[in-house]
């Protein structure tokens, strides 16, 4: 029986890769995602009656699943940073800082009060399960994240920059609206004391922000100039082509980050864009972006097809009512709300305002957060009932998004060349003119 386990797990992961590799392409521009499909193989997989296949059950494993999850999400911001071709900067960032500036907080604030009135959470559990749910992910937005590197500053249409610079940087952001959470659940155990506020600014916040963007940005730096401008040709490890130098920048930034009690994540980051600014013409970076691509499918593949047997094996029985009304109004309401109104209007940008707002997916990024969370407090509410809500609400914004974004797109993708075809058509009247 062991054996037979341990070739069934062979052969999933042999077709599992083979998707992976397949399925972009399949779907490509059609009302349908990648995650989609890995889900729905995984539920049907595990609806078969073969009592082989494992039970999937995020309580009892969770630090597997925190382990898990956390590789895909470093992995998935690093292929991000490489892959953002603007420079960074106050002004051309602008539309990233007002995501994350307004719409994050006001997003975890709507949220959280939502989790307490609508679905009785005590004020730690609400603010946890918001902060969980505020972060928009990196890896299930394929369809509308920035391509691979080019030789263009600025060829990103606004939209896909601004989702993927948003989702690179808020992963690391959201931190510390979960360790408030943590810190609010120990202080009601002990009298609903407010002196964790002065830690977690001083600490939580300041510092611990602070050192993962100087860590990203420090040692990107220094690979920048050892990968492209070393003086020992073998230290120049662009001339090489090795794709997986990314992947061992991203476990180094990350780990050195932790160790100093950062934010990995915000690091791995900021790692990646600082290596894109180093010399942002070299092919090398379309070598790095593309292994970090296939290591982040192949993980998501993995991640998403057992999200889809947990599902099968009645993971959302312990799903309320409530938890489904927070997680649409979140999906339909709180972000598209909190999304446009946070952007500054731009003439004739409207349209490209609406649709950064709506695409905010929740994803696994989500299931880290939760992981981490319930392995250093119990916030006295069942762990499968947060899990139920959150796998729902990134089920949901799976669906909703990934039938939507690629239709929503090709058309914004259409009219940019119209416009462009426009531009550049000559002046009839001018010339007439010139022909008299």
């Amino acid at each position: 029986m062991e054996l037979a386990a341990t070739d069934l797990t062979y052969a999933c992961l042999g077709l599992g890769a083979l998707c992976a590799a397949v399925l972009p392409r399949m779907v490509a521009r059609r009302p349908l995602s990648v995650p989609m499909v890995f889900l729905a193989l995984g539920f049907a997989v595990f609806l078969l009656p073969l009592d082989l296949l494992p039970e999937v059950d995020p309580v009892a494993t969770g630090p597997a699943v925190e382990h898990l999850t956390e590789i895909c999400v470093i992995v998935a911001l690093m292929g991000a940073g490489l892959a953002i071709n603007r420079p960074f900067g106050r002004r051309s960032w602008s539309t990233t800082w007002q995501l994350l500036g307004i719409a994050m907080p006001l997003t975890v604030l709507a949220t959280a009060v939502l989790g307490w009135g609508l679905l009785g959470l005590t004020p730690a559990a609400a603010l946890l399960i918001a902060a969980v749910l505020a972060p928009t992910d990196p890896v299930l937005a394929g369809e509308v994240r920035v391509g691979e590197p080019t030789d263009e500053e600025f060829d990103e249409d606004e939209v896909r920059f601004a989702l993927t610079s948003e989702a690179g940087l808020n992963d690391g952001l959201a931190f510390p609206f979960v360790m408030a959470a943590l810190a609010l659940c120990a202080s009601s155990a002990t009298g609903w004391s407010g002196g964790w506020i002065w830690h977690w600014v001083w600490y939580d916040v300041l510092l611990r922000v602070g050192v993962g963007a100087l860590v990203g940005l420090g040692f990107g730096g220094l690979l920048g100039r050892l990968l492209f401008r070393a003086r020992t040709r073998a230290l120049r490890l662009s001339e090489h082509s090795e794709g997986f130098v990314a992947l061992a920048a991203t476990f180094a930034a990350y780990g050195l980050t932790e160790l100093l009690h950062g934010y990995g994540f915000l690091a791995v980051f900021a790692t990646a864009v600082t290596i894109r600014a180093a010399e942002r013409t070299h092919g090398y970076h379309r070598v790095m972006h593309s292994f970090m691509e296939q290591t982040e499918r192949l993980l998501t593949a993995a991640i998403l097809f057992l999200v889809g047997g947990f599902i099968a094996q009645g993971g959302l029985a312990s799903l309320r009512w409530r938890g489904v009304v927070l997680a649409l109004l979140l999906l339909l309401v709180i972000r598209p709300v909190t999304g446009f109104l946070s952007q500054r209007p731009k003439a004739g940008a409207a349209r490209e305002r609406m649709v950064t707002a709506l695409f905010g997916i929740r994803g696994i990024g989500s299931f880290f957060y939760l992981a981490y969370a319930l392995g250093h407090q119990d916030f006295g509410v069942p762990a499968e009932e947060l899990w139920a809500t959150v796998v729902f609400t990134v089920l949901a914004s799976v669906i909703l998004h990934g039938t939507t974004a690629s239709p929503v797109v090709n058309r914004l993708d259409r009219r940019a060349r119209g416009e462009r075809d426009e531009t550049r058509q000559p002046d009839p009247g001018h010339e007439e003119h010139r022909a008299y």
